[in-house]
């Protein structure tokens, strides 16, 4: 499986179910760069060449921002800070699956979870000479994360792809997909990210700095189109996908959680409250409804979350190939 970045902003294709609007780069433009994973099913593995992997899973994480003018300034954004998204690239990589991850700029990231959030040169220290060296009580943390993320880099199994912005957002998630579509049933989405549901078109945007001395702001923000509906139906209709609903009153989760898994097609939908994400979610699925809480303080819900998934996305293929 190759994917391949260009300076170009494509655009979206047009659903029959759905007007998608043209989105253009708003930040910096992407650069080249290929990727090389190997799946089971997907002409890898066997006649001496390298071993298969479990699958192949797009994690995407963190948060999208909504630029209000064309040289951004000012933006508006969405929350999350990334962490399930890192931790649950971790627990993918740990059972076998090459990840693609998909991540916000400067958010959590994989292996690096563990690590002090002091400054980057607090990490280290000055030896003799020219030496650098962790101090020693960082150096099993920094250790561990080193060895883990090199591995996954060595064997080709963890590509990062960078966003800030919606627009760069849909245009990774449409290059990642379409790029994926070949493994069919072998590949997984697991939609973590907070994606921004309003937006301001390219067009109706100011080209500079909006100036405050023109007083009170008003602005109309269009409805960011529901990517899920196409990535399940358009882009990789055979894939595995895994989608989350965050929402802050309890008594509607469960119930928006079910509407989208009608709504898109979801295989999974992980429906979290804000008040309690880190400590429990519930599973929705069209046979029904799986709690999985955190065992401790001590333990990451994403463990016992990612291996329920692998286990559903291992009969969804079995299912799909008998």
């Amino acid at each position: 499986l190759t994917l391949r970045r260009r300076q170009v902003a494509p655009r979206l294709p047009v659903s029959t179910n759905q007007s998608i609007p043209n989105f253009r780069f708003a930040s910096t433009e992407l650069k080249d760069c290929s990727f090389r994973v190997r799946a089971a099913g997907a002409g890898a593995g066997g006649g001496g060449g390298p071993p298969a992997v479990a699958g192949v899973v797009c994690v995407t994480s963190g948060g999208t921002t909504v630029p209000l003018e064309q040289r951004c300034v000012r933006y508006i954004d969405n929350f999350s800070s990334g962490q399930r998204g890192a931790a649950s690239t971790e627990y993918f990589l740990k059972a076998g699956y090459a990840v693609v991850f998909v991540h916000r700029r400067g958010s959590k990231q994989p292996f690096c979870r563990f690590l002090p959030e002091d400054s980057f040169l607090d990490l280290f220290e000055l030896g003799q000479g020219s030496e650098i060296q962790v101090p020693e009580s960082h150096t099993t943390v920094v250790k561990a994360a080193i060895s883990s993320y090199r591995k996954a880099i060595d064997e080709g199994l963890l590509l990062k792809l960078p966003f800030t912005t919606i627009f760069e957002y849909l245009q990774l998630l449409q290059l990642v997909s379409t790029a994926m579509n070949c493994l069919e049933h072998h590949g997984m989405f697991y939609c973590a990210a907070a994606v921004s549901d309003f937006y301001v078109p390219w067009e109706s945007m100011a080209k500079h700095k909006i100036q405050s001395a023109g007083g009170p702001l008003n602005m109309q923000l269009n409805q960011v189109p529901k990517m899920l509906f196409i990535l399940r139906n358009h882009w990789a209709p055979s894939a595995f996908c895994v989608s989350f609903k965050l929402e802050t009153d309890p008594d509607i989760l469960i119930q928006k959680a079910e509407a989208a898994l009608r709504k898109y097609g979801m295989n999974v939908v992980v429906a979290n409250e804000l008040a309690n994400y880190k400590d429990v979610v519930v599973m929705v699925t069209s046979t029904g409804k799986t709690t999985v809480s955190r065992r401790s303080k001590e333990d990451d819900l994403e463990e016992q979350l990612i291996g329920l998934l692998v286990k559903m996305h291992s009969d969804h293929a079995k299912q799909s190939n008998p």
